[in-house]
């Protein structure tokens, strides 16, 4: 290992460690992912020293990658195991998707930006993210061809919960979505079961639209 990597390995060490840990996650298989994702990849050059920093970052076309707690405590909220099928809705840099992919046995992402979608498609490869499957479309439809899934994850934030997401949960499948208005939501998770859906707010967050059918009006 060449001294750069040893140097981001040591700052994804911190990371996990005065991030991550303290704040309550405690599933090993999240913390191994977040200790493993090189993150650095997933920003821009010139951003690549502030990668592991407890703050989002832009990415350009006005979207960000996620603090890095919050993506392990979407994901942790998950209760992934590895025989698990994820929906992600929203792409991005494709941080969030990799640290799933490290996790469950396939990950389905979309995308509705289409620079977007090409340079994350390309990252995954470079990568060798062979379990990840990119779609460039309208993530508030889901994907019901692929449907249902083990877990449903939305990274960015809707006015309301798209029930076609929800028809598209497995029995026994999990949702995670921000929720609320175009500046603040609340943390959603559903549970789907026999007896219904049920939902826990796991308090509050800050994301950028969900825009689609579904989601917000492009404006």
């Amino acid at each position: 290992m060449n001294e750069t990597a040893l140097k981001y390995e040591r700052m994804r060490e911190e990371m996990v460690r005065t991030q991550i840990e303290v704040r309550g996650i405690t599933d090993p298989k999240v913390i191994f992912a977040m200790q493993k994702v090189p993150r650095h990849f997933f920003v821009s050059d010139a951003l690549m020293d502030q990668a592991y920093g407890d703050f989002p970052l832009p990415i350009g076309e006005q979207q960000t990658i996620s603090q890095p707690y919050i993506v392990a405590e979407m994901t942790q909220a998950l209760n992934l195991n590895k025989e698990d099928r994820v929906l992600e809705i929203g792409t991005g840099s494709g941080y969030q998707a990799a640290i799933l992919a490290e996790i469950a046995f396939r990950v389905y992402t979309t995308e509705r930006i289409h620079s977007l979608y090409v340079k994350t498609r390309n990252l995954f490869d470079r990568l060798h993210y062979h379990n990840i499957v990119t779609k460039y479309s309208d993530g508030t439809l889901g994907w019901e061809s692929e449907s249902p899934f083990d877990a449903i994850i939305v990274t960015a934030g809707a006015p309301d919960i798209p029930k076609v997401l929800v028809s598209q949960l497995a029995m026994g499948g999990r949702l995670i979505i921000p929720v609320g208005n175009q500046y603040t939501q609340d943390l959603i998770r559903l549970y789907r079961d026999e007896r219904g859906i049920h939902k826990t707010n796991l308090g509050g967050c800050r994301f950028v639209k969900l825009v689609g059918e579904h989601g917000w009006k492009e404006e």
